[in-house]
């Protein structure tokens, strides 16, 4: 019996001295374990994402002015041509034929000028020897004579008008002519990259109701290209900004997916686009374009920066981000911050006047990070700058680089 006391007593002991680092251990498995990222210094960039399409600077329509069939075409896609360089030619028959008949016109027209000049050369000299006889004697001549030379020289000179405004009007009429033919020969106005062609040889040009488009030509494409990216009207004050600092815009194509293009921002357009309620903004953004890499109508996708800062303390946005859902593992003193996070988040901000949505802007810097301290949970605040996509400059706030913060609860 006394064996069977001294182990009870024994195991008793040992069930004792064993209790504390079983429990110690129950507790620190029972202790919540967190995801954390650390503070750090680096430099950071706030840039702005869009999409774009790459278009030529300019863009020259060639059409025709005149109809008929294509004769002649001297040029291709792709082709460089050079101002006043022959495109291609219209059949020029009927052209031709309307020169050589309105240059016969105007002879004809010159020809009959000739003669009511002779004509009206002799009715002044008929009248000149009336008068000369009259004066002479009033029995030479009467009086009925005098004024039927008199006012056929007037009727002449009138005629003389009609022949030359014939004349003029014969002259416009050929000049009319030759310019017609002239539109014959289609030319192109500047120097450039034929990027479009409409037409092949033997089509039939109509141009009476409107300009047949022919070609498209581009001037300049190997020195530069825009790019126009649509962007939304809540970035448009930071472009702005951009602009006003020349900071450039680095953008890729799909075509050269390793290649980084850079443009700086030309011009931001007043021209806004509504697409299903949401509201963009051309941006012109032109870019060097020495190789031709850049052709027209490719999809760039651009980033504009506004702005840049080197060696800044920054927290990583998973922290930011998270937001302890359950009150019991966050200090007591810190609670309230939960408290008053959810009161905000009931409050409708509908009815907000504009003076408070802007005073919750001015408010939106000003967040909080989370650390864990003796298994609970302590609020830094903090107040925030620019951001990229991984991580956000502290402005002022208690933290230090290395500095872990929790980003998330680990689940087992």
């Amino acid at each position: 019996m006394k064996k069977f006391y001294l182990l009870l007593a024994v195991l008793t002991i040992g069930a004792i001295a064993a209790y504390k680092p079983l429990a110690r251990g129950w507790e620190e498995r029972s202790k919540p374990a967190y995801k954390t990222a650390e503070v750090d210094r680096r430099t950071i960039k706030l840039v702005v994402n869009s999409t774009g399409e790459v278009k030529p600077v300019l863009e020259v329509a060639i059409g025709s002015f005149v109809s008929g069939p294509i004769k002649e075409l001297y040029v291709d896609f792709n082709d460089r041509v050079s101002k006043g360089q022959l495109l291609a030619e219209i059949d020029t028959r009927i052209y031709d034929a309307a020169v050589a008949r309105d240059r016969a016109t105007l002879v004809t027209r010159q020809a009959d000028v000739k003669r009511v000049q002779a004509q009206l050369q002799q009715a002044t000299n008929d009248e000149a020897r009336s008068v000369a006889l009259r004066s002479e004697s009033v029995d030479y001549i009467s009086q009925t004579e005098i004024d039927q030379f008199h006012f056929t020289r007037m009727s002449l000179a009138a005629q003389l008008e009609v022949a030359e405004a014939a004349v003029e009007q014969a002259v416009a009429t050929l000049e009319n002519s030759e310019a017609n033919l002239g539109y014959a020969e289609i030319r192109s106005p500047v120097d450039g990259i034929v990027i479009k062609k409409m037409i092949d040889l033997g089509q039939t040009l109509a141009a009476q109701f409107q300009t047949p488009e022919l070609f498209v030509i581009a001037p300049e494409m190997d020195k530069r290209m825009h790019v126009f990216a649509s962007v939304d009207e809540a970035d448009i004050g930071l472009i702005r900004r951009a602009q006003v600092g020349g900071l450039s815009v680095q953008f890729t194509v799909d075509a050269y997916p390793d290649d980084l293009f850079e443009g700086k921002i030309e011009q931001i357009r007043f021209s806004p686009t509504e697409n299903q309620n949401v509201v963009t903004y051309p941006v012109v953004v032109s870019a060097a374009n020495p190789d031709l890499k850049l052709l027209p109508g490719m999809t760039a996708s651009l980033s504009f920066t506004i702005e840049v800062k080197e060696d800044v303390l920054c927290v990583p946005n998973a922290a930011l981000r998270f937001y302890p859902e359950e009150k019991e593992l966050v200090r007591e003193k810190d609670r309230k911050l939960l408290e008053a996070g959810q009161e905000q988040d009931r409050e409708s901000k509908e009815n907000a006047s504009a003076e408070q949505k802007v005073d919750d802007g001015k408010k939106r810097d000003k967040r909080h990070v989370w650390v864990a301290n003796d298994g609970k949970l302590r609020a830094t605040e903090i107040t925030t700058g620019i951001s990229d996509n991984r991580f956000t400059e502290i402005v002022s706030g208690d933290l230090e680089k290395d500095q872990e913060l929790v980003t998330g609860k680990k689940t087992n």
